[in-house]
């Protein structure tokens, strides 16, 4: 799973590191279940399928929002990427990573 996984969140950070902005109030949740499906992996779409990574946005995109209590976030960590995730997620691949600070309230942006 470490293999693949790593991929999918190496490949989301590449996807949106134009946006990305490592101490924003603002972010986008992306699914790695449907990022792995995309890029072709199938092992371990159900155990990932309620998993999302986080993208914290340079801006607020366009669309419905909402506000979210920075707590949700206690166990997130960051990768060098800008991109979240989950802590028990980070602790299964072997990219780089930090305890992720999320703002006292933050906004989720649906595109």
């Amino acid at each position: 799973m470490t293999n693949y996984l790593s991929e999918v969140l190496t490949k989301i950070g590449e996807e949106y590191q134009e946006h990305i902005c490592d101490d924003s109030r603002h972010y986008l949740e992306i699914s790695l279940a449907q990022k792995a499906a995309e890029l072709g992996f199938s092992e371990g779409n159900e155990r990932l399928r309620d998993v999302y990574a986080i993208i914290p946005l340079k801006r607020p995109q366009s669309g419905m929002k909402v506000r979210i209590d920075g707590r949700t976030f206690i166990n997130y960590a960051q990768f060098e990427s800008g991109v979240v995730a989950p802590r028990y997620v980070a602790s299964q691949v072997d990219l780089p990573h930090r305890a992720y600070i999320a703002k006292g309230s933050m906004i989720c942006n649906f595109a």
